[in-house]
């Protein structure tokens, strides 16, 4: 029995072994001049044979082709000589042809093939899996990247809005990608989409009824301090066109091989454009925001050199984390003890306000800052408000205490903040400043 299962291993890897060689010579041939006229059968080829590697199998054919399609070292040290002497047009485009790496050239010729943009997505999706662990293939992924950020620029993109009446395959599309608040079933949805609340999605043409990005919003008369109302699907709907706040509460990719591509600014920017077009009297644009990491960054501080020269913000943060008393008691450990925004005292809850405040002011515009804010203050936005108790939901205390952030999009002014936070100043409104005096 052992004998018979170790030789079925061994003639699994020679099989193995034969359809990854397999692939990589079909890659070869289609980037070949034959490959410009076959390309489409070729293409169907690779795809048919990537799919049935295994994810080891995957990692080799990626080194192969970060070994095989990279350009040619000494091609671009002769040409950058050339234009170096001579930095004219001709030499330049020689340069800029020599430093494209064939795999790019590749890439365009799978995309020719029916399903072939679905399938170079399936391809960064297995290679972004890996990438943390294989530095070397990050130069392939800037490929992958560079194309499809051109592929899915937002003037190729239609944006439509999702309501009941949008076909089952992209309501349940909906219902799956949903990254921020689960959707909890049909009905749940369905109050999503009432008229007192809105879904827009980015779709593109080569993907069918394949939603690649979708944000939700909540049409209100005040900008909004807990999610709990937005999401609560026994909630009634209502239909007033005196909306004056919408309130964008969820953004959510649906294509993780588009991670990098910008489309989320894009689309908050357009849905609001939209909006106000359809409701005149709306005139605030926020959102309703997380935390993610919030509590880790508070509870494993030690770095006080980002705040030098600013005494009193670095007084009132050593004060706030000595309030909360955290030291040999980790945040899980309160939580399982009951801990709670309405059970807190006024102190603690100053104490993790004033916390929030320094993390978003301070360290967004940072390297390893908080992901929420960086996309928001990147896109223009400004720090609104600090809402305490605004998510009770276990994801949200475990988190960020409960605490969520509105950001205010003004139509007006996006470009300006944006260019600020490009300086790593955070533009904020006066209530956030009180928190950090």
């Amino acid at each position: 029995m052992e004998q018979t299962k170790t030789h079925s291993t061994f003639l699994g890897k020679i099989v193995g072994s034969r359809q990854l060689l397999r692939s990589i010579a079909a890659a070869r041939q289609l980037i070949s001049n034959r490959g410009e006229s076959n390309s489409t059968s070729m293409a169907l080829d690779i795809m048919v044979r990537f799919a049935q590697l295994s994810e080891t199998q995957r990692g080799d054919f990626f080194t192969a082709l970060a070994g095989e399609f990279s350009p040619d070292p000494a091609a671009v040290l002769e040409a950058a000589q050339a234009y170096s002497t001579e930095p004219n047009a001709r030499n330049l485009i020689d340069l800029t042809k020599v430093c494209e790496p064939p795999l790019q050239e590749l890439l365009r010729r799978i995309n020719r093939a029916p399903g072939g943009t679905q399938a170079i997505l399936a391809m960064r999706c297995n290679l972004l899996k890996i990438l943390d662990k294989r530095p070397d293939l990050l130069a392939l992924d800037h490929d992958f990247r560079h194309l499809l950020t051109s592929w899915f620029n937002p003037g190729f993109l239609t944006m439509h809005r999702v309501d009941w009446r949008s076909p089952a395959h992209v309501l349940e599309k909906i219902i799956q990608h949903e990254a921020v608040h689960e959707i909890d079933g049909w009905d749940d949805l369905r109050r999503r989409l009432q008229p007192d609340r809105r879904c827009f999605a980015f779709f593109h043409h080569q993907l069918e009824d394949e939603p690649l990005i979708f944000v939700e919003v909540a049409l209100l008369n005040e900008v909004p301090g807990s999610i709990g109302p937005l999401v609560d699907k026994k909630s009634m709907s209502v239909s007033d066109k005196s909306f004056r706040v919408a309130a964008f509460y969820s953004i959510s990719n649906c294509q993780p091989g588009l991670r990098g591509v910008s489309l989320g600014n894009f689309l908050i920017k357009r849905v609001a454009e939209q909006l106000k077009r359809e409701i005149p009297n709306l005139k605030t644009f926020v959102t309703l925001s997380p935390i993610p990491g919030f509590i880790n960054w508070a509870t494993g501080f030690d770095d006080y050199s980002v705040l030098e020269g600013r005494s009193a913000l670095a007084t009132t943060m050593k004060n706030s984390l000595q309030e909360l008393d955290l030291i040999g008691r980790p945040w899980m450990q309160r939580l399982a003890e009951g801990w709670e925004p309405g059970k807190s005292s006024e102190r603690e809850r100053k104490a993790l306000l004033n916390l929030s405040a320094i993390y978003l002011t301070q360290f967004s515009a940072r390297k390893g800052g908080n992901p929420v804010a960086k996309f928001h203050l990147g896109n223009g936005a400004q720090l609104f408000r600090v809402n305490w108790a605004a998510d009770l939901s276990k994801k949200g205390l475990r988190e960020s205490a409960g605490i969520m952030v509105n950001y205010l999009y003004d139509l007006d002014r996006l470009e300006e903040n944006r260019e600020r936070f490009l300086s790593k100043k955070v533009v904020h409104a006066r209530s956030v400043t009180r928190l950090l005096e």
